[in-house]
């Protein structure tokens, strides 16, 4: 992107929190924290003075699948941000005393989810939806997994994982591709060339009923279906119908629960995709004594997609949604930074934004209809609902789609 005179650079881990054995859950997210908590040559305060220093902007986080670490810089400081991100991935201290700080900063990042309901209901909801795999665990780990973490158990993990085939280094801006390149491999020449293999199963589905009561001013409704791995050949279409469904404000979700009843102030549905396995999940926050009602009319729009096919004003009004914010999003470098190292995971090749806006624009009423009847088939719905709502019953058969 030469009209810039920034560059964001991250470095992409192709691993995550599913990779990780049980025992060790969130260790993948331990290690992200612990890499910035200095090196062989560097404290955590040199550290952050360092992108102080020049301005920059750097952050991390750890997904299902990947982990990242990224600095934002003026074009001229791209050396400089290649020396730090190079450092913190490759010669981490984990010192002891460190990891025992650490831990308890973590617990309190496990405590906050606990009092943060809108992010409490979508971690009950996964784990009862892909119950006993990795994708269904949390990032975070458990307060017993973060406890036992040791100082050995880091660093094999460290060692075993951060390795040449398991990274990607991603640059977008004003940057060119054979400087680039040229301070990676003389940066990055001494990373370990091989990398233990993974072995995991796709996860099977349960969709199940949990009801959580919790003294809470509102409910918080989870509702959910499968839904496509990251490269399925039907993956537009998808976003096109999440779009229609709870993607936008002009939505039916938005429309039908929030502005024709009131019924919630918040109200969306999203897409997770993953290498071999997705859901579809809807969420509202709503009165408790509206959840049935809620749940009701988020069942009735279900259907309603399945029955009915799309009017080709709606169709068009989503797709050039999804276009218009896709093209939006990527005028910012760290978010067309994301896009490039997420294809380079899941596609192993880049695909221009022509290649994407003509994929939306060839979906089709008629597809549309077709994949929600394969999406909202008649085992019915998961659902999660957490709030003050002792009593209350969700029989199945309510949550048949049939």
């Amino acid at each position: 992107m030469p009209h810039v005179r920034s560059v964001s650079i991250g470095v992409w881990l192709a691993r995550g929190s599913r990779h990780e054995p049980q025992e060790q859950s969130g260790i993948a997210h331990f290690v992200e924290h612990m890499l910035f908590k200095g090196t062989g040559t560097r404290s955590a305060e040199d550290i952050a003075q360092a992108i102080d220093s020049v301005g920059g902007q750097m952050d991390a986080f750890t997904a299902k699948e990947y982990a990242s670490y990224y600095i934002k810089v003026l074009d001229e400081h791209l050396p400089f941000a290649v020396d730090v991100l190079s450092d913190i991935v490759m010669n981490p201290a984990f010192s002891l005393e460190d990891i025992e700080r650490e831990k308890k900063v973590v617990l309190e990042e496990i405590k906050m989810v606990e009092d943060t309901p809108d992010d409490l209901v979508h971690e009950l909801f996964t784990e009862n939806f892909w119950a006993d795999h990795p994708l269904g665990r949390p990032i975070l780990g458990t307060k017993e997994t973060v406890e036992s973490l040791s100082q050995d158990g880091l660093r094999r993990y460290f060692q075993n994982v951060y390795t040449a085939p398991n990274l990607i280094v991603a640059a977008i801006g004003n940057v060119e591709h054979a400087r680039v390149r040229e301070l990676i491999e003389r940066a990055f020449g001494a990373l370990p060339t091989t990398s233990e293999p993974i072995t995991d199963a796709p996860p099977r589905v349960f969709p199940c009923t949990i009801i959580r009561n919790k003294e809470l001013e509102q409910s918080h409704v989870c509702l959910g279906t499968a839904g496509y791995q990251q490269d399925h050949e039907d993956r537009y279409s998808s976003y096109v119908m999440n779009t229609v469904l709870g993607g936008s404000m002009s939505s039916r979700l938005f429309q039908n629960v929030r502005e024709k009843r009131g019924l919630a102030y918040a109200v969306f549905s999203g897409l997770s995709a993953y290498r071999d396995a997705g859901s579809m999940t809807i969420y509202a926050g709503c009165a408790n004594d509206a959840v049935s009602e809620l749940i009701d009319v988020v069942i009735a729009e279900l259907r309603r997609l399945k029955d009915e096919p799309l009017p080709q004003a709606e169709l068009q009004r989503a797709k050039d949604h999804l276009k218009g914010s896709l093209m939006l999003n990527l005028e910012s470098t760290s978010s067309r930074m994301s896009h490039l190292a997420r294809q380079e995971i899941y596609f192993d090749r880049q695909f221009g934004l022509d290649e994407t806006l003509e994929g939306v624009e060839r979906v089709t009423s008629d597809e549309i209809q077709r994949i929600a009847r394969e999406l909202f088939g008649n085992d019915g719905l998961a659902a999660t609902v957490l709030g003050a709502v002792n009593g209350l019953e969700i029989p199945r058969e309510r949550l048949w789609l049939g």
